[in-house]
């Protein structure tokens, strides 16, 4: 019988990827190292007729740090968070807080006229009004309803 050596870190790190896989973490794995994670700004999309709104959550940084590049099909956001450098002469100082660059391409479900974004940035919260081409806009698609032959 092999004796095996009991890690209960082992046990942790399951059920925190299992935690934020159910509650859709906005983490996402860093090309560096396996247990680096970059903090990614959440979005959240929401399409009308005419246009697609995109609201994305950014506290704590400036319109100068912030690069945004709309295609027809994706919006690509990128940024850096500096950090503030603080010096203590006693005690620790532990953070939870994310500083460093970030990168988020969100595809977009329907075409739009790039060319016609606007932007408004407030309080840490990017909108985004991304209005749908003329193609998308007179879209109609048929629906089939036949059975197919058995």
């Amino acid at each position: 019988m092999a004796l095996v050596r009991y890690n209960p870190w082992q046990e942790l790190n399951a059920l925190e990827r299992h935690i934020n896989g159910l509650l859709g973490d906005t983490r996402v794995p860093s090309t560096r190292f396996d247990r680096d994670f970059i903090k990614v700004p959440a979005a959240e999309l929401q399409e009308t007729d005419d246009a697609i709104l995109l609201k994305l959550e950014l506290p704590g940084l400036d319109a100068k740090d912030l690069d945004i590049q709309v295609t027809q099909d994706a919006v690509h956001i990128s940024g850096e968070r500096k950090s503030e450098a603080e010096t203590q002469n006693n005690g620790t100082t532990k953070s939870e807080f994310y500083y460093g660059k970030f990168q988020r391409v969100i595809p977009l479900s329907a075409r739009i006229q790039n060319t016609n974004v606007t932007a408004d940035y407030k309080d840490g919260i990017l909108n985004l009004t991304l209005p749908k081409s003329e193609q998308e806009k007179n879209k109609v698609v048929k629906v089939n309803l036949e059975q197919p032959a058995a």
